[in-house]
């Protein structure tokens, strides 16, 4: 039989169904309540405070701190997805001083390594992939960039509002910042069909996608049902949809947003010029021959499209309307000159002219500038904006009526719909910085609250909001509201104003709060009532022990080894087994130096319909979707792959050596390989069982035994 504080627990904790879903409280600005008062306790972090009044009234007692050598392999896996040296454990471990916790994560977080570990949260969220998906899934050769800007912006603590404001509408409000063009490739990561037959429906197609992502990245918000009707479950209608997509209708789809820094671009214009200036004569000679050729094939093809598709080729690009740009893009394929097709049509006598400049030309490649750095992203141009219907069912060709830019109507004061505020910009019809404006802005009442909540659930294993990006009223009802509008409020406006520390939005911040509260430090030990009562431990009475991602386990298997590669940064790596073809798609090359294989797992290449084994058997994401949390399963797969993938066979042979190098006997090795791999000493036992295996087995052997504890991939 339940207990009382069991079904108050539950009750408090089924989907949010009891109010009207124009009532619900996402909907509303949160406030900041009072920090509650736990009676004959005190907290020196409010966290506390809210977490243990919980676990008071359901009559639980917290566990006991986890040990020293628990907590630094777990912050350190947590803020870097690697694990402590030896070196890192003995001073935490020694160090005596109040602070000396508090140091420790202020370490972590400084480090360059935070951005690579908390950048993948974000990239999951982002659907980021090197390769378009679908039959051919071609490389996308500049997506890399987005990575880096993300993993630069977490490192740099940039205020989560502008970064939000810079995925949405960094071309409109930073126009000559590139770290700003590179970040609205958020909007065109998700899977393209770039051979579709339709280019129109295409284009429909990623408009829907960036806006189902951006409400579910950045609102915590499923609008994706509103699409073909009013949403079955949520007060979001389809008139709500597609005004919110009518912000991004305007946008121009690049995969060539040009951006090179200031100096980049002076010191390519010079090299331009030299180089023009050498070949001018040969260039002038060249195109003479060729371009007749060239016009002729282009012009027979253009009269066979129909009126309407001859005149947006035959306008200049930047003066094109929407329709154009879409007719232009649907028909490029039909009147595109390729050179195998030139020369095919020159006369023998033009062909060896050409042969010979061409070998002229050549001699002058090394003065020829290399492309200019470019990104997909999003432009805009000033002017009449194209128009945006609703669509009946969701359909391209049932257009109903039209629709102006706005917000959800459920999200705004007292539920009434307005326009959105646009102001038109010099460079830009300004939509998606005004929507770019509302979402970040503190009166919306979501975005604090997922993303700080996104923050609990990879500290906490679970987030205080258990679907982190379905607030709405089919979403779990959050186990501690009140800390969640603590904390959404703490982000926005700091309590420490005097510090250096005050910035608002600052992730960091809250990361630091959540680190230091001894919510965040306790063992993992579960209680015998708290086992009976909160099963789930929704509550946190103890910590939750997590398992580690793929890119984790694999990133530990380097690190272990001495044999990670520090690398910051560039186009994704090419493993040999990400290279072969996989069903429509070609091979992609191996990158040439082996070096650069034992790179982190974020900077590998992630191509949509290859996934690499090892880390697919830790329930790697699918990229095509948001993915606001990783599945965390327990398959025979996985231990397959500690057993015998090569990661793991290689890894343990160079364990193996590097405990030859640092360990002169074999009790030193054994100690050393369970601080390496496990993080701690062995115990008594545990040295007489390594010392008996190593009668009959090599030391790699026993390093790959070790890989196979579950203390190496579960944090305690």
């Amino acid at each position: 039989m339940r207990t009382a504080a069991a079904l108050l627990i539950l009750v408090a904790l089924a989907p949010c169904q009891a109010d009207e879903p124009q009532n619900h409280w996402a909907w509303k600005k949160p406030e900041r309540p009072k920090v509650p008062v736990v009676e004959g306790q005190q907290f020196a972090n409010p966290i506390d405070a809210f977490v243990r009044g919980k676990l008071t009234a359901a009559k639980l007692s917290p566990a006991p701190p986890a040990t020293r050598e628990q907590l630094i392999r777990r912050v350190t896996f947590d803020l870097h997805g690697l694990p402590p040296t030896p070196e890192e454990i003995d001073a935490f471990v020694s160090d005596k001083a109040p602070d000396a916790w508090a140091k420790i994560v202020d370490r972590l977080l400084a480090s360059h390594r935070y951005g690579e570990r908390w950048g993948r949260h974000w990239l999951d969220l982002a659907r980021f992939a090197d390769t378009n998906g679908y039959e051919f899934d071609e490389p996308r050769p500049d997506a890399w960039r987005y990575r880096d800007y993300v993993i630069k912006s977490f490192n740099y603590d940039k205020p989560f509002d502008r970064f939000v404001t810079e995925q949405l509408a960094g071309d409109e409000v930073f126009p000559n910042n590139p770290e700003a063009l590179v970040a609205t490739g958020f909007n065109l990561l998700g899977p393209d069909m770039t051979d579709s037959a339709d280019q129109a429906q295409r284009r429909l197609n990623t408009l829907t996608d960036m806006t189902d992502t951006a409400a579910l990245a950045f609102l915590g918000l499923t609008v994706t049902c509103a699409r073909c009707h009013d949403h079955k479950f949520e007060p979001i209608s389809q008139k709500d949809y597609f005004r919110l997509q009518a912000f991004f209708t305007p946008a121009n789809f690049r995969k060539d947003v040009p951006v090179a820094t200031p100096a980049e671009v002076t010191a390519r214009a010079s090299a331009v010029r030299s180089y023009e200036q050498s070949t001018k004569g040969l260039r002038e000679q060249l195109a003479a021959v060729e371009e007749p050729h060239r016009k002729k094939m282009f012009e027979d093809r253009l009269a066979k499209l129909s009126p309407d598709a001859r005149t947006a080729h035959r306008t200049a690009p930047a003066s094109r309307t929407g329709g154009q740009i879409e007719l232009v893009a649907e028909t490029e394929a039909k009147v595109r000159v390729t050179d195998a097709e030139v020369t095919k049509a020159l006369t023998p006598a033009e062909k060896a002219l050409t042969e010979e400049l061409k070998a002229k030309l050549k001699a002058f490649d090394s003065k020829k500038p290399p492309a200019p750095p470019v990104a997909m992203g999003l432009t805009d141009k000033p002017g009449a904006p194209p128009k945006t219907f609703l669509l009946e069912r969701g359909e391209l060709d049932k257009k109903g009526v039209e629709v102006e830019p706005g917000f959800p109507a459920v999200l705004l004061p007292e539920n009434k719909e307005a326009p959105a505020p646009v102001k038109a910009l010099a460079n830009s019809t300004g939509r998606r910085l005004a929507l770019a404006n509302w979402v970040a802005s503190t009166d919306n009442p979501l975005t604090a609250r997922v993303i700080v909540n996104r923050l609990w659930q990879h500290h906490f294993g679970r987030g205080i909001v258990g679907t982190a990006s379905d607030f709405g009223f089919r979403g779990q009802k959050p186990t501690h509201p009140e800390l969640l509008d603590w904390l959404a409020c703490e982000l926005m406006y700091p309590t420490d104003k005097g510090s250096d520390s005050s910035q608002p939005w600052s992730l960091k911040r809250i990361h630091r709060l959540m680190l230091l509260s001894e919510t965040y430090q306790q063992s993992t030990q579960a209680t015998k009532d708290g086992a009976a009562v909160d099963p789930d431990n929704r509550l946190l009475a103890h910590a939750n022990r997590l398992r580690l991602e793929g890119e984790a386990v694999r990133d530990s298997l380097l690190a272990v080894g001495g044999r990670l590669n520090p690398k910051v940064g560039g186009p994704g790596v090419v493993l040999p087994e990400a290279s072969r073809a996989a069903g429509g798609s070609r091979v992609v090359a191996v990158t040439a130096d082996p070096v650069e294989h034992t790179r982190r797992s974020v900077y590998l290449l992630s191509r949509r319909n290859l996934k690499l084994a090892f880390l697919e058997a830790f329930d790697l994401p699918d990229s095509n979707l948001s993915c606001p949390k990783r599945e965390r399963s327990t398959t025979a797969t996985q231990a397959l792959a500690l057993l015998n993938a090569e990661e793991t066979m290689v890894a343990a042979k160079a364990l193996a050596d590097r405990l030859t190098r640092e360990a002169k006997t074999e009790d030193a090795r054994i100690a050393l390989a369970y601080r390496l791999a496990l993080g701690r000493a062995p115990s008594a036992k545990e040295m007489d069982r390594a010392r008996a295996f190593l009668k009959e087995s090599p030391l790699h052997e026993l390093c790959r035994a070790l890989f196979n504890v579950n203390e190496f991939v579960y944090l305690d």
